[in-house]
C-alpha cells in the first residue's frame, strides 16, 4: 500500500488519532495509520479516510495489523464490515521479537 496523500483533512485526522507522531509520518505508514484509525477514529474521521482508501486497502491493513493497536471489539467489527468474518486471533507480541539490552554487563 502506498503512502496516503498529505492533505489538510487527512493531516487533521492524523493529528487526532496518532497525536504522538507527526501527521506526515503517520500518513507515510498507511498500515499503521489505518490500524490506529480502526481503533480510535470517530465516524467523521473514517468518512475522510474512506475518500482515500478502498476496502482492499483496509483488508490489507487488517491482514498486516501491528500487535497491540486494534482492540478485540474493533477487530471483530472491521472483519465483519469487510466480509472477512470470522476474524483470526488478534496479532500478538512475542517476547522473542524484542531485543533486550542488558543494563549490567556480565562478569567474564
Amino acid at each position: 500500500m502506498n503512502a496516503l496523500p498529505v492533505t489538510d483533512e487527512l493531516v487533521q485526522v492524523a493529528e487526532r488519532i496518532m497525536w504522538f507522531d507527526r501527521p506526515q509520518n503517520a500518513l507515510a505508514n498507511p498500515i499503521l495509520f489505518l490500524n490506529y484509525a480502526m481503533r480510535y477514529a470517530m465516524p467523521e474521521d473514517m468518512n475522510v479516510i474512506r475518500r482515500y482508501v478502498s476496502d482492499d486497502d483496509l483488508r490489507e491493513a487488517l491482514v498486516n495489523a501491528h500487535p497491540g493497536i486494534i482492540d478485540g471489539r474493533s477487530w471483530a467489527y472491521w472483519h465483519l464490515k469487510l466480509d472477512m468474518y470470522p476474524p483470526p486471533k488478534l496479532p500478538e507480541r512475542h517476547l522473542e521479537d524484542v531485543k533486550v539490552e542488558r543494563a549490567i554487563p556480565r562478569n567474564p
